[in-house]
């Protein structure tokens, strides 16, 4: 069972659905019978909302499920309460971003593409710390924080349990500066130390790729539980968007795919890193 807080939401979301559709009835006939508001119904589905153990206890006799089904909902309701290690850093991280790092720390495979800067979980601490200040609407205060939360973050690529993760980063990212190139020569130092992990595959997209799949930066989770579907993650500069149909799934691959095709090979993609960093050595 998915560890996070995040995913546990995610997983009761999922199952309350499923055994709304197994009935055949609609948030609102359910909610219609329990004397609770449609919206309810729906916000239990959508992860939207907090769910007690006692409206898992009403849902589960109205449904006919077994007690054993009931428990393992009141425990998802019970758990998905908990705070993430990554909340008690508070306005360092936003809370649409809070979303994402619940279902990243339990997916199994990890899949980014990324066109303008270098995956955040190959980043140094002065690479990212440069990035919050350029904006200059977070505190000194909140930029630590940020900054500790993408360090932490980064130990998902160490551990024994960590997910296949594979990497695409345009060759703009290796030469767009940020800082300087003192900076910069680091940065892509720490790329190679995370190219060499286990878990890890590094492809680089050259400049003379050719014509690509045109799809910005994203990033897709999947789940070892199969009753956890796999979701595409993009993110903006106040929000995120969450695509988890088959359709968006699929497509998302697809473009992956094609990007991973006309990449280079993960050793020509290493070469290609350390001579951009041999050119900021000078």
């Amino acid at each position: 069972m998915a560890g996070s807080p995040t995913a546990r939401r995610r997983r009761l979301s999922i199952e309350l659905k499923k055994l709304r559709e197994k009935s055949a009835l609609t948030c609102a006939q359910v909610g219609e019978s329990l004397d609770w508001s449609g919206s309810k119904v729906n916000r239990m589905e959508t992860g939207s909302g907090r769910v007690q153990p006692s409206d898992i206890d009403a849902l589960c006799r109205f449904y006919g499920t077994t007690d054993e089904l009931r428990e393992f909902l009141k425990s998802l309701a019970r758990e998905a309460k908990t705070r993430g290690w990554w909340q008690v850093h508070g306005s360092g991280v936003p809370e649409w971003f809070n979303i994402y790092i619940g279902l990243e720390q339990e997916a199994s495979t990890f899949r980014q593409y990324q066109c303008e800067l270098i995956p955040g979980l190959m980043q140094t601490e002065a690479y990212t710390g440069e990035l919050h200040r350029t904006g200059a609407h977070m505190s000194a205060e909140d930029i630590d924080k940020a900054v500790r939360v993408r360090m932490e973050r980064q130990a998902m690529l160490t551990r024994p349990d960590s997910p296949d993760a594979w990497f695409i980063v345009n060759e703009g990212a290796l030469r767009n500066v940020i800082g300087d190139a003192a900076l910069m020569r680091e940065q892509l130092e720490r790329v190679l130390e995370s190219a060499e992990l286990p878990s890890v595959t590094l492809q680089v997209l050259p400049f003379d790729s050719g014509t690509c799949p045109a799809t910005g930066t994203f990033t897709m989770l999947g789940f070892p539980d199969q009753e956890d579907p796999d979701l595409v993650y993009r993110d903006g500069i106040t929000d995120a968007v969450y695509l988890e149909g088959e359709h968006h799934v699929r497509e998302y691959t697809r473009a992956f795919d094609g990007l991973r095709a006309a990449a280079l090979s993960p050793p020509r993609s290493i070469q290609l890193v350390k001579t951009v960093a041999k050119e900021y050595a000078g």
